[in-house]
């Protein structure tokens, strides 16, 4: 059975406390979720603002595939400002728990069924597709439910919908009342899940394994409160995992494009993604313990359900006070770095003094240990810093020039920035983003001395456009001195990668 993607991330996502995009932003994110090949995008809420609405109309007049939406109150106001928009598409609501009849509208149950049907016929009577939300489903009466869902259904509603507004349900209720909602209205039943008890995806499937052929969602799992379902878990589980009883669940996502979207839906509006989070997660495909990484080495199916290049991802591995000498061994190989069994040991024991005292082990610590034991020093590096100056003060925002030797050709590299180091990362980002496409993804300071003279610890990661990962660390007086060390490290670690694998697929 084909289910239907419809993402709410430009509307539902959006009220996210702390998050507000402008009209450009929302077009940017709509033409990504197009890419992925979401069928339907609830582009905003036309009736809250002129940006809202400028934002509705670009991404209308886009020419995208997915079907474009957009959310209105059981008003003509609502419904009016949709038309305006260009959208030919509305999700239109109105709470019919008790608590919200009460509380928020103030209104019977039969004032609300009356809203929910003037509703319908006049998006109707505007040629509109009208999908029907009861807002707060799994509080309401299930017998009123019912009913709403039949009424509005006579009214020539096209789809309802069954909103679990502050994550109240268990699997097992969703099931039942999408199994209501179909015998009601004999229409296809879309459910939209939150997260409030960390059970949204599992809400969702729920629902889908009862009949229901659409589930609303958004990337990260992004919403108010706990957020919602997540597309890319749900997806990812429809596709993947054995339900039973002949069951099978396709999408039109492009899977291989999940993790690429996350990270452009992160980094817009600003939403950090847990690193424990499934699938999008920086550690969903990471490996330190030695068991799991000798496991992965062997066959990865034993320590993954799934391969990380289905979803866009590459595996990692991390050295730490759980590794063993197979994983430290892959990760020296990764650096054309080979050693003994006896050497590994060597090398495994100092690891695990370093994770003994609760620190992490990042690669360049890791390739120190093995220089210092094998005597030698495998890292090439390709990028030297040749030059280096950064202009701050009080009225002037902080600016910074940085000359970079790659590969025996000089690039300059100016920027600027809210900070010196900032300044410093963006200048050396411009150079490096264009020739190598390597960018700065994680960036840490720590001091690790008292007093004036006090010593900094700058920690990195950085990663590119082809799924390396490296890290590096560099400790120093002076902050934006040490960062700038730092990065142009993790850099060269980086290329060094990069230039292995091809040396591999060339031979």
């Amino acid at each position: 059975m084909r289910v239907r993607i419809f993402d709410t991330t430009l509307r539902d996502g959006e009220q996210t406390p702390g998050v507000a995009l402008s009209p450009e932003k929302k077009l940017e994110i709509a033409k990504k979720l197009d890419e992925l090949g979401v069928d339907a995008i609830e582009a905003g809420f036309p009736v809250i603002s002129e940006g809202e609405q400028q934002a509705i109309r670009l991404i209308t007049k886009a020419n995208l595939s997915a079907e474009i939406c957009g959310l209105a109150r059981t008003t003509k106001k609502d419904i009016d400002a949709a038309i305006d928009c260009g959208l030919n598409y509305i999700h239109t609501f109105i709470a019919t728990s008790d608590i919200h009849l009460q509380y928020k509208l103030k209104m019977t149950r039969d004032e609300a069924l009356s809203k929910a049907i003037e509703a319908v016929e006049y998006g109707k009577s505007h040629g509109l597709q009208v999908e029907f939300s009861a807002e707060d489903a799994t509080r309401s009466d299930r017998e009123f439910l019912k009913h709403v869902f039949s009424e509005v259904a006579k009214a020539g509603a096209d789809r309802i919908d069954i909103p679990d507004t502050v994550g109240y349900s268990t699997p097992q209720y969703i099931a039942e009342i999408t199994k209501d909602a179909i015998a009601a209205s004999h229409l296809p039943i879309s459910v939209h899940c939150h997260n409030d008890f960390g059970l949204a995806v599992a809400n969702a499937i729920s629902g889908i394994q009862a009949g229901a052929q659409c589930a609303h969602v958004t990337i990260n799992g992004i919403g108010e409160r706990a957020g919602n379902a997540s597309l890319e878990e749900l997806v990812m589980a429809l596709q993947c995992l054995p339900f039973g009883h002949g069951q099978k669940w396709e999408t039109g996502i492009n899977t291989k494009l999940l993790y690429a979207t996350s990270k452009f839906v992160s980094n817009l509006v600003g939403i950090k993604v847990q690193p424990n989070k499934a699938i999008v997660g920086e550690n969903a495909f990471g490996h330190e313990s030695g068991i799991h990484t000798h496991g992965i080495l062997n066959n990865p199916l034993t320590y993954e359900p799934i391969s990380p290049e289905l979803v866009g991802r590459t595996r990692w591995l991390q050295v730490g006070k759980h590794a063993g000498v197979h994983g430290v061994s892959a990760m020296l190989e990764e650096y054309g770095v080979k050693a003994s069994e006896t050497q590994l040991k060597l090398i495994l024991d100092k690891v695990k003094a370093i994770g003994d005292q609760g620190k992490q082990v990042t690669e360049v610590e890791l390739l120190s240990i093995a220089n210092e034991l094998l005597s030698e020093h495998p890292i090439k590096r390709i990028v030297q810093l040749t030059g280096f100056s950064v202009s701050t003060g009080i009225g002037t925002m902080p600016y910074a020039f940085v000359k970079l030797n790659i590969d025996g050709t000089d690039y300059i590299g100016t920027d600027y920035g809210v900070g010196p180091v900032d300044a410093a990362l963006n200048a050396i980002q411009k150079i490096t983003g264009e020739i190598a496409k390597v960018r700065v993804k994680e960036y840490k300071l720590d001091s690790i001395s008292g007093g004036a003279d006090a010593l900094c610890e700058v920690t990195i990661k950085v990663d590119d456009a082809y799924g390396n990962v490296a890290s590096a660390k560099s400790i120093g007086e002076d902050i934006v001195t040490t960062s700038v060390q730092a990065v142009i490290e993790g850099i060269n670690r980086i290329m060094f990668k990069k230039t292995l694998k091809q040396k591999k697929i060339g031979n």
